[in-house]
């Protein structure tokens, strides 16, 4: 009898693209079913704290307070340049109003909400809502500004919000490192035999995907948010890169620096 595993990653474009030939069965663990779990980020990074699934997508803030109990995989993360989260409002603010503004998240141990903290420290008056409802919650005038990540930094402008900083771009300037989002971890509780199992696994899937795009689109169309397809192309070409595939060492250091900035800022 094959064991089963819980495989959780969000519904986006780039996942959905990396994982479909998981999800299809076309790629195995020995012994063991991949089951695929579907939440956005947020809820998969609350689902892990309380160790609900074997193998999950996470953010790296989570993974960063997560990390005895997660095993960072090699493949799978989110990581690169000019992919970051960006901060948006329903007009032209500047910086010294975040003070008495409303902003609205997409989740508290987000990396979209670290670098927020890390870039406007003085922003208090926050809420969070999945990534989905950010454009909402503008519109509703719950929030004076919010910061949206996935496929929404493509649509943004079209939806009539004016971008305030890309904090992908101030992140690039500061560091000069790839901005790492997300991951894929395993419970280190698997043992380090399995979990090389389960990276060799997401590595194949991915490059499955890469040969194959075509064979993706109707797994990435049965749970996009955004279907113009001009859009899942960037998303997917956006966060879907030589980093998913392999963590190098600048990868690496990038980690370590976001790690850095955290625990001095207090957010760690």
């Amino acid at each position: 009898m094959s064991k089963e595993l819980t495989f959780g990653y969000s519904p986006c474009p780039n996942d959905t693209f990396m994982f479909n030939a998981i999800a299809r069965g076309d790629v195995k663990v020995s012994g063991h079913r991949m089951k695929p779990v579907l939440h956005d980020v947020e809820t998969l990074n609350d689902m892990a704290f309380v160790d609900e699934l074997d193998v999950t997508k996470l953010s790296f803030y989570a993974w960063l307070k997560l990390k005895k109990r997660y095993q960072l995989l090699n493949s799978g993360s989110a990581m690169g340049f000019g992919c970051g989260p960006v901060l948006i409002a329903n007009a032209n603010i500047h910086r010294s109003e975040l003070k008495e503004l409303r902003i609205v998240l997409p989740g508290k141990w987000t990396t979209a909400h670290l670098l927020f903290k890390l870039w406007a420290p003085e922003a208090t008056q926050k809420t969070f809502v999945p990534y989905d409802r950010i454009f909402e919650t503008l519109k509703s005038g719950i929030a004076d500004c919010g910061v949206i990540i996935h496929e929404s930094r493509f649509t943004f402008e079209s939806e009539g919000f004016v971008p305030v900083v890309d904090l992908g771009q101030w992140w690039e300037k500061k560091t000069g490192l790839p901005i790492p989002l997300g991951c894929i971890a395993a419970k280190r509780e698997l043992g380090d035999a399995l979990i090389k199992q389960i990276d060799n696994a997401v590595n194949r899937s991915i490059k499955t995907a890469n040969a194959n795009p075509d064979q993706t689109i109707p797994y990435i169309q049965e749970h996009a948010q955004e279907m113009d397809e001009k859009v899942l192309h960037s998303h997917i070409s956006t966060f879907v890169n030589d980093f998913s595939l392999n963590l190098p060492k600048e990868g690496q250091r990038a980690i370590q620096v976001l790690e850095k900035m955290a625990k001095e800022a207090g957010a760690l």
